[in-house]
């Protein structure tokens, strides 16, 4: 049976997931889940799946499961993205924990980053959770604390689920192919000086000790550019002293330097480039979350490039950078209405983000 004719056949089945996707949407939009606060969403998540017949696992905030038919034997596809959102900012028109319908669109924190993306994947997994015979495993995660890159999501349930050959990252991208992502790393830099009066001549300002280094974050440029991912991108966003009164030379000031690293360079050699150039003391926060590609000759890329789908390199990052095997960021939505005021998805990009990624599947499992 051709890809067409086995999604033809299945129609009235996809109709009716993407209905109970849109409506659990709504459901989920409903109920406030910021990072580390997600434990109601996880149960309805939960939930959601066992009452579609699916036996699940949890771990904290995250619910996994596998196929019906999972065969140790065979490899096994992961389907993730995550229910955790930002706060809303102070921008919404509207009650952001409100979700309603309006031109085609449903609007609510969450809709887009990345509730879209987590229920059209839900309801991928349960399109195939009973069939028999798969050439893969399907191992779907609804993790939590994404937006912080939190050590109790999807870096916790990598230790506890079957071994992935490769996985499928729920992110809105238009439906387009991330297969390239920008490496994050936070650095604290800091200037040490020596505290006095102002009205003297005396101490030792470390407010203006520490500007050669902000120049320099602000207009050194790395050597290599990526053709996908761009330069490396170093963006100062907090100055901070230990002072709060206008009469005493601060002792010492702080940066943090919020720094993006492309595919062609390691952390290790963007800190000592850093380190040879700036005096303060530069200490980065965490080295987890690395710059990853994935190549066009990988079996759901060429899934993908099959069904017409383009590619590029995403400078944010996700948790796409915890996963230590190959991984393809897509979904539905746009990354531009991410983390903005009065956050919405189309309904139409749902229902075709579950076609899309059925029609992936049946790609990879053809291939």
């Amino acid at each position: 049976m051709s890809q067409n004719n086995h999604i033809q056949n299945n129609i009235d089945n996809i109709k009716t997931l993407q209905k109970d996707a849109i409506n659990l949407l709504k459901t989920l939009i409903a109920i406030p889940s910021f990072s580390k606060e997600e434990d109601q969403t996880a149960s309805i998540i939960e939930r959601f799946l066992i009452e579609h017949g699916v036996k699940t696992e949890r771990i904290k905030n995250n619910i996994w499961a596998t196929n019906m038919h999972f065969d140790a034997n065979k490899k096994s596809i992961l389907l993730n993205s995550h229910h955790d959102t930002v706060k809303p900012n102070k921008g919404y028109s509207f009650e952001p924990f409100s979700p309603f319908e309006q031109d085609g669109k449903i609007y609510g924190l969450g809709s887009n980053d990345a509730g879209g993306c987590l229920v059209s994947l839900m309801a991928t997994f349960l399109f195939y959770y009973d069939k028999q015979d798969l050439p893969y495993n399907i191992v779907l995660v609804a993790s939590a604390e994404e937006e912080i890159s939190g050590h109790d999501g999807i870096e916790l349930v990598l230790e506890a689920i079957p071994s992935i050959e490769f996985g499928i990252v729920g992110e809105p991208t238009l439906l387009e192919m991330a297969i390239a992502e920008r490496g994050l790393m936070v650095l604290d830099v800091l200037a040490t000086g020596k505290a006095g009066h102002a009205a003297r001549d005396e101490g030792e300002n470390a407010l203006y000790k520490i500007l050669p280094d902000l120049e320099w974050f602000r207009s050194y440029q790395f050597d290599k550019v990526s053709a996908l991912l761009g330069a490396v991108k170093m963006t100062v966003t907090v100055i901070e002293t230990d002072n709060k009164q206008h009469n005493v030379v601060p002792s010492n000031c702080k940066l943090v330097v919020d720094v993006r690293v492309n595919e062609l360079y390691s952390f290790e050699e963007i800190l000592s480039i850093i380190e040879q150039h700036v005096k303060a003391a530069v200490t980065p926060r965490s080295l987890r979350l690395r710059s990853t590609g994935i190549t066009l000759d990988h079996p759901v890329i060429k899934a993908g490039l099959a069904l017409g789908k383009g590619y590029y390199g995403s400078v944010t990052t996700s948790d796409k950078a915890l996963m230590k095997f190959p991984t393809l960021k897509m979904g539905p939505g746009d990354s531009a209405r991410s983390h903005t005021a009065d956050e919405y998805i189309f309904i139409k990009e749902i229902e075709g983000g579950i076609v899309t990624y059925i029609e992936l599947l049946e790609n990879i499992f053809t291939l």
